[in-house]
């Protein structure tokens, strides 16, 4: 026998297991039909500190509920939502003897806290840097996808491919959300920003668009989150897009197969799905579905066989879209772990790995460009290469660039430079946007001394453009809504 190499990252086959929900108090009760139906996880979602405790009693240590409750009142930009399924995969070993992890109190606490799932969807104040909360250059669009409105929530800005908000809303609730200026509800930190037309006439206007647009050939329908939106109203909308012949790309955005698939394994979901893509093959268009996991504890037995039903039914492809998170998956074997329990056990796609966006409080999540760039190294050569995820950084008024793309990197001060080759929607008229150098900026705190001591001196030069420019956008916004 060949002795086995020391490698800096071994696999190994994982056997998936559906934690144990009655371990939970506030679930000690539930029958394994009530867990499987989606309704009764949509109605014991957890949507506030008083549902969470009476679902997890003495199991956390009331310092614990007051952290969280700090952070709903003065950081949170996203409000709580987490269905039970994902609450489930929270610390899901409990009992003496199961990983030496303890029933209740202080330890149980502890290990809460450390808890990857937890950490991006019950995010608590002591959770938040006090140095940096946010960096002096986040804004609430992040990627001004608003400002790039053809009509109503109809994002185009790639050539070829747009992205199609049906609703603003999602079974559960991201603290990292991207689009936290419109998804959910408001919280005390954010006021968010509404649709202005009904949502019958928005979708109609997204579909004029496309069918007057024949550079487009590609779209994301999302939101929010497509499981949100009931199928009968999904699957209309869908037939349509299928009848514009331009369009030869579909890709379905959710969460929800991850965090509720109970969704997507009812009869008449499942069945919906082999009527749209039994027509999307005979039209010679690929539909797939690109959903966003981000710990391998997320892949559980259920996900793992609702995917594989789905991809039954006619899919041509499940991918995995995650974000990369401090202290939730930062480390080569946090992601060789899950994308391997994706590929192996669920038929899941690893694609791609987001740096977090620069959203207002967000900065304890996000990794510095060279951190990302050392994660994409350490991860090559362990996986298939068509399942070998790119890691991208989504940078404003470009768009994703693979990591190792970047044309200039200023780690002193955490600044990179980025090219393009296209135009966005809003630079018909820029003769320099293929030229121009577009910026990206690290976290402050994983800067070097130096870069830390300069950056308080730039706030107050920046403060008043960054005014401007969020007001330019917001009237923008305004406009757009006005015609739709």
């Amino acid at each position: 026998m060949t002795p086995a190499l020391d490698q800096p990252y071994v696999y190994r086959m994982r056997e998936l297991v559906e934690p144990d929900w009655t371990r939970m108090p506030g679930f000690a009760d539930v029958t394994a039909a009530q867990w499987a139906d989606a309704q009764w996880q949509r109605s014991h979602c957890v949507k506030n500190v008083r549902q969470l405790r009476e679902v997890m009693g003495d199991l956390l240590t009331d310092d614990f509920y007051a952290d969280l409750e700090r952070d709903q009142t003065e950081r949170a930009t996203m409000s709580m939502l987490v269905p039970p399924q994902m609450l489930n995969t929270m610390v899901p070993a409990t009992g003496e003897g199961e990983a030496g992890m303890p029933r209740a109190g202080t330890a149980y606490t502890e290990a809460f806290y450390d808890d990857p799932v937890r950490r991006y969807m019950l995010p608590v104040f002591s959770d938040r840097r006090t140095d940096w909360p946010s960096h002096p250059h986040a804004t609430r669009d992040s990627l001004h996808e608003h400002e790039m409105w053809a009509v109503e929530g109809l994002t185009h800005r790639y050539p070829t491919k747009v992205l199609a908000e049906l609703l603003p809303t999602c079974p559960q609730y991201c603290g990292h959300c991207t689009r936290m200026d419109l998804v959910g509800n408001s919280t005390p930190q954010v006021t968010k920003l509404k649709f202005l037309a009904k949502p019958a006439d928005r979708h109609q206007q997204m579909l004029d668009y496309l069918a007057a647009t024949p550079t487009v050939r590609d779209v994301v329908v999302s939101g929010g989150d497509v499981a949100n939106l009931p199928w009968k109203n999904l699957e209309v909308f869908l037939d349509k897009l299928l009848e514009i012949e331009n369009i030869r790309d579909i890709r379905l955005a959710t969460k929800a197969l991850m965090a509720l698939p109970q969704h997507w394994a009812a009869p008449e979901v499942v069945e919906g799905i082999g009527r749209i893509t039994a027509k999307a093959h005979a039209r010679g268009v690929q539909v797939a579905i690109h959903t966003h996991v981000n710990h391998v504890n997320s892949v559980t037995p259920i996900v793992a066989e609702t995917a594989r039903n789905l991809l039954d039914a006619g899919l041509f492809n499940i991918r995995n879209q995650g974000v990369l998170l401090h202290g939730v998956n930062d480390t080569p074997a946090d992601l060789l772990d899950l994308c391997f329990a994706l590929q192996d056990n669920a038929s899941i796609t690893p694609y791609y790995f987001y740096m977090c966006d620069m959203i207002p409080f967000s900065e304890h999540w996000r990794l510095s460009l060279g951190q990302a760039q050392e994660l994409q190294h350490a991860i090559m050569g362990y996986l298939p290469g068509f399942a070998t995820p790119r890691i991208v950084c989504d940078v404003p008024f470009v768009g994703k660039r693979w990591v190792h793309q970047v044309e200039e990197y200023d780690r002193e001060h955490g600044i990179s430079y980025w090219r393009k080759n296209y135009r966005t929607s809003i630079e018909a008229a820029d003769v320099d946007a293929l030229s121009r150098e577009y910026v990206y900026y690290d976290p402050i705190h994983t800067l070097p001394l130096s870069g830390q001591r300069w950056w308080p001196g730039q706030v107050d030069l920046d403060s008043a453009h960054e005014l401007a420019v969020e007001a330019a956008a917001l009237s923008r916004l305004a406009s757009v809504g006005s015609k739709a």
